[in-house]
C-alpha cells in the first residue's frame, strides 16, 4: 500500500462516521440522551410530602426583615400550615363538603400563634398559640380556634373550641393551585387571606 493510501482511508472513515451521525433523527438523538439521566434515589427516613408545610408572618417577610436588621420588634402573628394542591379537583363544595370541619390545610392541625393580644370581631384573643380551623359555607366560613394543639388532621377535641367568627368570601383575584395563607396590612391591624381554586376569605385582626 502506498503512502497516499495510508493518508487517505483514515480520513474517509471518519467523513463516514459523521455522516451516519447526521443522518440520524434529531428525535432519535434527543431521547438516547434522555434515557442516561439518573432517577432519582428514594429517600429512606422522610417521604417527600405532596403539601409542603409552610409559614406566613405578620408583619410580612419577619424573619428575612429581621435578619437585615429592618426590624428589631418581635412579630405581631404567624400561621404554620401545610399547602394542599387542586390538582383538577373541584374544591368547595365537593372535595370539601359544605358544613363540615377543614384544617385548612394538609396533614397537622393548622396552627397561629399571637405575640401580643389582639382582638377578632370585638372578641379578645390573648397572646398565644392555638389551632385554627374553619367550616366552609356556600356564602361564608366559620372560623374556629381550638387550644388543642399538637393534632393531625381533624382529630380536634371540638369540646376545646375557644370562639369563632363568620367570615364572608369573595373571588379570589386569580385561581390558586395551592392553598395559600398570607397576612396583608389593613387600618388598624392585619387581614389573614385565605386563597383556594377561586375562593378568597378574609379575617381582620386588629392590634
Amino acid at each position: 500500500m502506498t503512502k497516499s493510501a495510508c493518508l487517505v482511508l483514515p480520513v474517509i472513515f471518519l467523513l463516514s462516521c459523521a455522516s451516519r451521525n447526521e443522518t440520524k433523527n434529531p428525535d432519535e438523538l434527543h431521547q438516547k440522551k434522555d434515557t442516561t439521566i439518573a432517577t432519582p434515589v428514594s429517600n429512606p427516613y422522610a417521604i417527600v410530602d405532596l403539601s409542603p408545610m409552610d409559614m406566613s408572618y405578620f408583619p410580612v417577610d419577619y424573619s428575612k426583615r429581621k435578619m437585615a436588621h429592618d426590624l428589631n420588634t418581635p412579630p405581631i402573628i404567624r400561621v404554620i400550615y401545610s399547602r394542599p394542591h387542586r390538582q383538577g379537583r373541584m374544591i368547595f363544595g365537593s372535595l370539601l363538603k359544605y358544613g363540615e370541619r377543614w384544617r385548612l390545610g394538609a396533614n397537622e392541625a393548622t396552627e397561629i400563634e399571637f405575640f401580643q393580644n389582639v382582638s377578632i370581631q370585638g372578641k379578645k384573643v390573648n397572646a398565644g398559640r392555638y389551632i385554627i380551623y374553619a367550616i366552609p359555607y356556600e356564602e361564608k366560613w366559620t372560623i374556629i380556634l381550638n387550644n388543642d394543639l399538637y393534632t393531625w388532621g381533624l382529630q380536634i377535641d371540638s369540646t376545646k373550641d375557644l370562639m369563632q367568627f363568620d367570615i364572608p368570601l369573595k373571588k379570589a383575584p386569580t385561581t390558586f393551585e395551592y392553598f395559600t395563607m398570607v397576612f396583608q396590612p389593613m387600618t388598624g391591624g392585619a387581614e389573614l387571606l385565605m386563597d383556594w381554586d377561586s375562593t378568597e376569605a378574609r379575617l381582620p385582626i386588629n392590634f
